[in-house]
């Protein structure tokens, strides 16, 4: 034990050096941190319009720089690690004896020479698959053809002026609205002094043609590692804001008005609220997720909006206990200033380690196969306090459920302490929100196989899917399968086997061992049943050239049904 805390204390040393952190007599006397966020106002664009089809752009050659540092930085406010962390008391050891379906597509999609990481993802539409990456996107037929692209991403806002056409600067999120059909793509900008969080909509259903834009200002502040959720009356966003200074100034929450999006109004309105970590820097950790909404029947009326945080008793910023933070949002556009983001419920989950022994120090985490196996290894993101995007959430009628996950060390496996994703689903949020059921998929104590960077959804029947990037020392190169549950299987068991997107092929060897940040499971609004997955993989071994993968399966009937689904539809009001 005394080797893998200094291993731990090594890391948070590497993790703090940029920024540096107080002494931990001076974090005792910070003031503790609000429960309720401070509101900052309703925001209006800088700038608006409406971009030409993006089917008439010319396809550009691709824009090659490796993502900053400073990009998903430390906040500065980690302590040191003190004590033994406690072992996971929610792990499955092993695959599950299940037979999952196979892959109905798995293509490649986007890919190139860098940056690192690539940020993957996408989502699916009744008849496409948009796929965005750092610094490209493409549209595709769910079939595998590509209808548009590889284009950088700032051509989406070709024309528009200013730092969302000029940079292209990344983490960019993809969403598709089923409720009205429309497609949603982003990006942050990062060079500064402003900085803006760059939001495109589709004019219709067809994620090849026009898109209004918005450029919509965080001031000096810069808007780090932003997840949008579509929820029935706002998108909302999640950042991580750091000062033009460069001390961390807390979680910043947005609600974004819906139906002046879909309608094109220019003064689409904003409602901005920002939470200090204050002296409780575990209430916020480093960043909350927005839910975003899966099927067609909406949150009951009156519901507010909720974001999810994470917090380890163990992890670096003092958490008093292994837990989930429930924040809600309610955003009121007639009268803004009666708008409110407020931390509601802490719910205790059983006990799990986010703190990897990396041990190369850093990010280097995950080992890969000969020739690189000790020297090069991948980023695990399980020390980042949060949890992965999809914050996943569906309104079954009975209950309402929101499903995520977090990558964690599960344990000890052949040749040491392998990863695994512990996911929860939480049910009735609003209400009386309880942890219904959580585990640690981990099968890697068993084989050696390190599975992480995960992303879990439902879909109409109430059964699971959570995709994930594999590899080990041995023989496993990086690549990209999938495993999950019936909902008539045991709580808290991933019984249903695994299956394989795409098998690694090459190896990572950029310096900078970056993996990720985020992948994407979504749920095809067409039949509300089949999986949609993104994430990275190597065809060949080179630093940068990643390729994403996607992939989609579904459990047969009668285990979901395949009723085709209307798109639901209500009055847009402007």
């Amino acid at each position: 034990m005394e080797t893998r805390r200094a291993t731990v204390a090594l890391w948070l040393a590497a993790a703090m050096a940029p920024i540096g952190v107080a002494p931990a007599s001076a974090q005792e006397k910070a003031p503790d941190a609000p429960v309720k966020g401070i509101f900052r106002g309703v925001i209006t664009a800088v700038k608006f319009d409406i971009s030409p089809p993006l089917r008439s752009f010319q396809v550009e050659p691709p824009v090659i720089k490796e993502e900053e540092d400073e990009r998903d930085r430390p906040s500065g406010l980690e302590r040191p690690f003190v004590g033994a962390q406690a072992p996971d008391a929610a792990v499955q050891s092993r695959v599950g004896g299940g037979e999952i379906p196979a892959p109905d597509q798995s293509f490649n999609t986007v890919g190139g020479l860098g940056p690192n990481p690539p940020d993957s993802v996408g989502d699916v539409g009744p008849n496409h698959y948009v796929v965005m990456s750092n610094l490209r996107y493409g549209v595709y037929s769910k079939t595998g053809t590509l209808l548009l692209g590889p284009l950088n991403n700032n051509t989406l806002w070709a024309g528009f002026g200013g730092p969302c056409q000029t940079e292209n600067a990344g983490d960019p999120i993809v969403l598709h609205d089923q409720l009205a059909d429309r497609w949603i793509l982003t990006q942050f900008t990062a060079a500064g002094p402003n900085f803006f969080n760059c939001v495109a909509v589709s004019q219709t259903s067809d994620p090849t043609g026009s898109y209004f834009r918005w450029a919509f200002p965080t001031g000096t502040n810069f808007p780090d590692y932003p997840k949008y959720g579509v929820w029935p009356d706002a998108l909302y966003i999640s950042t991580r804001e750091f000062s033009a200074a460069g001390p961390f100034a807390g979680v910043g929450a947005y609600a974004a008005n819906r139906a002046q999006l879909v309608a094109g109004n220019p003064a689409a309105q904003l409602l901005s609220f920002l939470v200090p970590p204050g002296g409780t820097a575990f209430n916020v950790g480093d960043g909350l997720l927005p839910a975003d909404l899966d099927g067609t029947t909406l949150p009951p009326p009156g519901n507010p909006h909720y974001f999810v945080g994470s917090m380890d008793l163990g992890g670096p910023y003092g958490a008093p206990q292994d837990a989930l933070t429930i924040w809600k949002f309610v955003a009121d556009f007639v009268t803004p200033a009666n708008s409110s983001f407020s931390l509601a419920s802490t719910l205790p989950i059983t006990t799990y380690d986010t703190i990897f022994p990396c041990p190369g120090g850093g990010r280097r985490c995950i080992p890969q196969p000969p020739p690189t196996a000790t020297t090069q290894f991948l980023d695990i993101l399980s020390y980042r306090q949060r949890p992965m995007h999809r914050l996943a959430y569906r309104n079954f009628g009975s209950h309402e459920s929101m499903v995520t996950n977090q990558s964690v060390e599960a344990g000890a496996g052949p040749s040491g302490p392998v990863a695994g994703m512990r996911w929860w689903e939480i049910r009735s949020p609003n209400s009386s929100p309880v942890i219904f059921q959580e585990g640690t998929y981990a099968p890697g104590i068993t084989d050696g196989i390190h599975r992480w960077m995960g992303s879990i959804a439902m879909d109409r029947a109430g059964n699971m899917a959570l995709g994930f990037s594999v590899s080990d020392p041995v023989n496993v190169f990086p690549g990209s399968r999938y495993t999950g549950r019936l909902v008539t299987d045991p709580p808290g068991q991933m019984p249903q086997g695994e299956g394989t997107f795409v098998n690694g092929v090459g190896l990572q060897t950029t310096t900078n061992n970056r993996w990720g940040d985020y992948s994407s499971m979504n749920i095809d609004p067409v039949d509300d049943c089949t999986f949609w997955y993104i994430t990275e993989y190597y065809p060949v071994t080179s630093p940068s050239n990643w390729m994403l993968r996607v992939g989609s399966f579904r459990y047969p009937a009668p285990q979901c049904i395949p009723v085709p689904v209307e798109l639901q539809s209500f009055e847009i009001k402007d």
